[in-house]
């Protein structure tokens, strides 16, 4: 673990040294560029010297020794620091490999990543195997550590264990806990998460929330409690708020909340003019929403809404490393950082046309490099799912007397049914679907109706969830049994069938979670299911995260989990899980 915190030896250290001295030869040489100073605030010329993956010198000077140096002038190019995504979720459908790799593209070299589906799903060995080899990749991986599930789960208190999240929280390349999604928990008097929040702060660690729609009070309270920052601004007024308590605030632009535009031009009605407090986020994405680009895209509305352009860029780089103070290593061009830089050809334009990363071309001259090789996920624990059970029409009775009514792509409400459900097949005159979660052991399940997902849907079967349990949705009874069986036989998956034929799939084989596909064919797949949904009444934007949140408890209003029917605001279950 100590690699990641003393990052280089002293032999390293050493051999730096000597380059300045002109015994070694520096390998790369950016020869007179325009790059940004954050120190000064301004566009500086220097040479830069590169040595493998740090700079090594920034100034006047050129080396004496260039015997084995690849020199690049930099005349009509403009350098920035390579970007951070301060709030990554690396496993909605792509995982954490393959989104690193295409951000890269677009000038993001670091990400900070949720843990979430590793502490669902890995043992800690797996997990913490996985970390350390992912550190061999060009793309800078920092993590952050869950306290809780945000859902109700069966074994909660083995996975959310003080061992477990005390062994999370020590590792080196762990920056924060968090994010708080269960903080209501907190301010009723959880001394556990407090005590994990303690830990935290007492490593100089930050923590993250997850307050939507809080009040300045509460605000205020968490911040008291431990938080350092939020991603949660809806509004305006509402950065403003997290700003005045003493907050990090995280502009997000995401699939589910592209509010980023929106909150730029609240910030000049208000006359906020301060941008140092201040961070870009694109929380965990749908792959189709990066199409144009990452951060980059999000440095780009900063510029057309008049944010100064030196802000627009420290939003997306320093301001973050200072944060969470990494800025010894990232998050600025100078001596002594790791060479993650990003070659503009114009300096509103931000989406580069070339980018090192650690040092090395991951993209050169508007061409990927394909710098990020292969991984073998079984390693780790990722495989093809192996569900030794079968589902059977037995296991699709639905009686309960009420079910769950969908207000957008996440929120969802309690409504009555009012319509016969005893037969194997519910007609299309209404929106009305079957829906179960099941075990992925096949231990439990529980049915009831889902109002407002689409209105002529045969089947839908996903492995895809928030805790790795089976979802099916759908109006016909035979084709859930045959979706499912489908899915069975890719080892994990997103599966609708109509008339007993499969009409569209995309394999997850990665545990059934994630799909090894490269992001471009990604994107393709996920086009294609959601115009198959979308023929077939899907209403909404999103159905990954629909898929995804079903069973997440930090959302209202009533959630399908592990234990049953779940009422959020009343933190109770309606009704229990049945076992098989």
């Amino acid at each position: 673990m100590l690699e990641q915190r003393y990052r280089w030896k002293n032999r390293h250290l050493r051999m730096h040294v000597s380059i300045l001295d002109g015994k070694e030869s520096p390998t790369i040489l950016l020869k007179n560029a325009l790059y940004l100073n954050q120190t000064f605030r301004q566009w500086m010329r220097a040479n830069i010297w590169i040595y493998e993956d740090r700079i090594v010198y920034v100034g006047k000077n050129l080396p004496a020794h260039i015997g084995n140096c690849e020199i690049i002038d930099c005349t009509d190019e403009i350098l920035v620091p390579g970007y951070i995504e301060p709030h990554a979720h690396p496993f909605n459908l792509y995982n954490p490999h393959t989104l690193a790799a295409y951000a890269s593209q677009f000038g993001t070299t670091t990400l900070i990543n949720d843990n979430m589906p590793m502490l669902l799903n890995l043992t800690k060995k797996e997990a913490f195997s996985l970390l350390k080899d992912l550190r061999s990749i060009p793309t800078t991986m920092f993590w952050w550590s869950r306290f809780d599930s945000q859902t109700e789960l069966l074994n909660e208190d083995e996975i959310f264990s003080h061992s477990n999240i005390k062994s999370w929280l020590e590792h080196d390349a762990v920056l924060q806990g968090g994010e708080l999604t269960g903080w209501p928990k907190l301010l009723d008097g959880d001394d556990m998460m407090l005590h994990w929040i303690q830990e935290t702060k007492r490593m100089r660690k930050k923590i993250e929330g997850h307050f939507p729609g809080a009040s300045e009070k509460t605000l205020a309270k968490m911040m008291l409690l431990g938080a350092d920052s939020d991603h949660e601004s809806m509004t305006g007024e509402e950065v403003y708020n997290r700003l005045m308590q003493g907050y990090m605030v995280s502009l997000r632009y995401s699939s589910i909340r592209p509010d980023l535009p929106e909150l730029l031009d609240d910030l000049k009605r208000l006359g906020i003019q301060a941008y140092d407090r201040l961070m870009l986020n694109t929380d965990g994405s749908s792959s189709t929403f990066y199409e144009q680009g990452i951060t980059d895209q999000m440095i780009r509305i900063a510029i057309e809404k008049g944010v100064p352009i030196i802000d627009a860029y420290n939003m997306a780089t320093i301001n973050i490393a200072r944060y969470y103070g990494i800025d010894h290593l990232h998050g600025n061009i100078a001596t002594g950082r790791v060479a993650n830089i990003n070659f503009l050809s114009g300096i509103e334009d931000p989406t580069p046309v070339s980018v090192l990363a650690k040092g090395k071309w991951v993209k050169h001259r508007g061409e990927n490099t394909n710098a990020y090789g292969s991984i073998n996920w079984g390693e780790y624990g990722l495989k093809p799912m192996e569900l030794d059970w079968e589902l059977s029409m037995d296991d699709l009775q639905f009686s309960m007397p009420f079910g769950i009514k969908m207000e957008n792509s996440v929120i969802t409400k309690p409504y009555s049914i009012a319509i016969d459900v005893s037969g194997d097949e519910l007609a299309t005159n209404y929106d009305e679907c079957f829906f179960t979660l099941i075990d992925r052991n096949g231990k439990w399940r529980i049915n009831t109706l889902l109002k407002g997902f689409a209105t002529n849907l045969p089947a839908l079967a996903s492995s895809f969830s928030s805790t790795g349990d089976i979802i099916l949705i759908g109006k016909s009874k035979p084709d859930l049994l045959h979706a499912f069986n489908r899915m069975k036989e890719l080892g994990g998956g997103i599966v609708m069938t109509e008339g007993g034929e499969t009409i569209c799939e995309l394999g997850l084989p990665l545990g059934g979670a994630m799909t090894d596909l490269r992001m471009e064919e990604l994107m393709n797949q996920e086009k294609e299911l959601l115009e198959k949904l979308q023929e077939r009444g899907y209403a909404f934007s999103d159905p990954l995260h629909s898929l995804l949140f079903f069973s997440s408890t930090h959302l209202p209003y009533i959630r399908i989990t592990q234990q049953g029917m779940y009422d959020v605001m009343n933190k109770t279950v309606l009704f229990p899980s049945i076992m098989r």
